[in-house]
């Protein structure tokens, strides 16, 4: 008898902690997509502060658009913004969300300028495990897509430097940065 209540315990925890598990992956993701939000909602009103500019987020990652689209009408600019922020080392642009972005800079040829670009911002704060964060300098990267090459994975690392990975393997791919028209931000936890 005692075994079967042994059993049936076990059973109950088993089902409990997946449940527990479930419930923190989902928060973990809804605390990621929150994090990409909130880079995004903050480039589009640093855009929008400045004269002439004029920046727009596009959408869900459920539909293919890149994250934002921002013109210049006067100066005949546009962008196409691939923002990706996060509390780790790394932070990764997959090809097809390059794909998207060169697709529609490429189709607004009246623009002069047209350009991909790549928003990274690495969190002032760093995972070191789960639930678990050190204190670090944010920093922000912005780099220019070269639209003359294959679209591939990058990766961009904490010290700004940028590789490729193809089927897993990383390749020398250093993206240029990209003087963005308005301030970036730098700070330091004391």
């Amino acid at each position: 008898m005692s075994l079967t209540v042994v059993t049936k315990t076990k059973l109950f925890n088993n089902k409990f902690s997946s449940i527990s598990k479930s419930t923190q992956n989902k928060k973990i993701a809804r605390t990621r997509r929150q994090r990409g939000y909130h880079w995004e909602d903050t480039l589009v009103k640093r855009f929008n502060a400045l004269e002439h500019w004029k920046a727009f987020r596009l959408g869900s990652p459920s539909v293919a658009l890149p994250d934002i689209l921002c013109v210049n009408n006067i100066d005949s600019i546009i962008f196409t913004i691939e923002a990706k922020s996060g509390t780790g080392t790394t932070l990764t642009v997959p090809f097809d969300q390059i794909i998207r972005c060169m697709n529609w800079t490429e189709n607004f040829k009246i623009y002069n300028t047209r350009k991909v670009i790549l928003a990274f911002k690495f969190s002032s704060k760093k995972r070191i495990g789960k639930g678990i964060y050190e204190r670090r300098e944010l920093r922000e990267f912005f780099k220019v897509w070269d639209v003359k090459e294959n679209p591939i994975d990058i990766v961009c690392k904490y010290d700004g430097t940028t590789y490729s990975l193809n089927q897993g393997e990383k390749q020398i791919m250093n993206l240029k940065d990209y003087e963005m028209p308005f301030k970036m931000k730098k700070i330091m936890w004391k």
